[in-house]
């Protein structure tokens, strides 16, 4: 589990083709990995991903081609969001966040508001009943509130501190960004259909 807060922008600076999928090696940049041990989780812009080296200041996990189906942001080097997966005594300062990507969606604006900038996505069909007004939302592994819903459009204002800390800096109308709803409307949707 993770709580959708970014403790830094890494980068992935190579990738390696395996029999399946990929192996990514991921320079962490500010992210301690002092307490990070093989088989640990991170998260790699909202998708979770197992450690399976470490080398100095880099780590390496895996990707398999099922998660390179349904994400966006590994196949290619270049900045990444990361976030260690959360101790039981840590604070939960964002919302509960599984690391399971259930979507991809797309930027239709990215504009400046002063020094905020109101982001507007787009997101698949299957995804819009669980996105609600001033609800919780992950975009690329950041935990953000909705602002407005309308059918499969949300929008989401981006603080200053947000934007420094994140690679949501780099969004530009067009871009594809990965989309985890709140955990507890899809289990509020399951309950309820398991009812009847």
């Amino acid at each position: 589990m993770f709580s959708g807060i970014i403790a830094a922008v890494g980068r992935i600076t190579q990738i390696t083709p395996r029999e399946a999928g990929f192996r990514l090696t991921v320079d962490a940049a500010t992210l301690g990995l002092d307490d990070v041990a093989l088989g640990d989780s991170i998260a790699h812009n909202g998708v979770c991903l197992t450690v399976v080296a470490k080398e100095g200041n880099c780590f390496m996990v895996d990707v398999s081609p099922e998660t390179l189906s349904c994400t966006v942001g590994l196949a290619a080097p270049g900045p990444v969001n990361l976030e260690k997966a959360l101790r039981l005594a840590d604070r939960l300062g964002g919302h509960l966040v599984s690391g399971h990507v259930d979507g991809v969606g797309e930027v239709l604006r990215f504009d400046p508001i002063g020094d905020n900038r109101l982001l507007a996505i787009r997101a698949p069909q299957a995804l819009a009943k669980y996105i609600a007004r001033k609800g919780s939302i992950t975009v690329n592994g950041t935990s953000l509130t909705t602002n407005d819903v309308d059918g499969t459009d949300f929008t989401i204002n981006l603080i200053p501190h947000t934007l420094e800390n994140t690679t949501l800096q780099y969004l530009q109308p067009g871009a594809q960004v990965n989309l985890e709803v709140d955990l507890i409307a899809r289990y509020c949707e399951r309950l309820l259909s398991a009812e009847k």
